[in-house]
């Protein structure tokens, strides 16, 4: 039986591990065949591949592309462009985190941060466009946050960077919107990936409370659901801006938090 996005190709970075990992396990069910992206160790990236070709895509091929480096983002393009011949879906949601005040925050935190979680989404858009352009379609998702909408204590450079995600987005819809091309953008909220983790671990440390006690404080604080987002509702999503269902729905931004910004 065709599935809803058989043999499109999709590029989905920060993808052997976490929400990337879930999001590509759905676009896999739906029929796409992938190219992965990511910093995890070997035997992750192996796991990661495996998993996938076992229970959804029979084709799935990994780059190890820094995506901090300009040349080797386009070379992730080029890796994909010449494995596969086309991209039709393209899912930056690589993305990294530092949390310390402004006044002690490091310029080279402030770099990585934003190579990673805004200028590499750039280039990939840009390298990626023209392939798009060749076969008149493509989908274009950019993983953001909560934090692309709101701000939080300690977090200028992850806040400033998904700020910054959210208008690239808007900017590359209104760029292709007499095409069928789309260009959108979702903002979970807290998903307890190993980002998360950290963050939950500092707090149980510096509180001296347990790591269950601390992730519930963090809870309390910001998401009204009190339940931390599932990646898997990530990868539904993703997978339906994906679809024929979506094609007038771009420059969209689609909040996954919780009641967050609700308030």
């Amino acid at each position: 039986m065709m599935t809803p996005l058989d043999g499109k190709i999709a590029l989905v970075t920060g993808s052997t591990s976490g929400i990337g990992l879930e999001i590509a396990r759905h676009l896999a069910r739906a029929g796409c065949r992938l190219m992965l992206n990511g910093i995890d160790t070997p035997s992750m990236v192996e796991d990661a591949i495996s998993g996938l070709r076992a229970k959804a895509a029979d084709e799935v091929l990994f780059s190890d592309a820094d995506l901090t480096d300009p040349k080797q983002a386009a070379r992730l393009i080029a890796d994909t462009l010449d494995s596969f011949g086309a991209i039709d879906i393209l899912v930056n949601n690589a993305g990294v985190q530092r949390v310390a005040p402004i006044e002690s925050f490091t310029d080279e935190n402030w770099d990585r941060i934003v190579e990673i979680n805004l200028s590499a989404p750039f280039r990939l858009i840009r390298h990626a466009l023209p392939s798009m352009r060749a076969k008149a379609w493509g989908r274009i998702i950019n993983i953001a946050s909560v934090h692309g909408l709101v701000a939080s204590r300690h977090k200028s450079a992850y806040v400033a960077s998904k700020h910054g995600l959210v208008g690239l987005t808007k900017t590359v819809a209104l760029e292709t919107a007499a095409e069928p091309i789309t260009c959108n953008a979702l903002c979970p909220g807290y998903v307890r990936t190993a980002l998360m983790e950290s963050q939950i671990a500092a707090k149980a440390s510096a509180e001296s409370i347990s790591i269950e006690e601390a992730a519930k404080s963090i809870l309390r604080e910001k998401q009204p659901s009190q339940s931390f987002v599932a990646a898997s509702d990530i990868g539904a999503m993703v997978t339906f801006l994906c679809s024929d269902a979506s094609s007038q729905i771009t420059g969209s931004i689609f909040t996954i938090d919780g009641g967050w910004t609700a308030q």
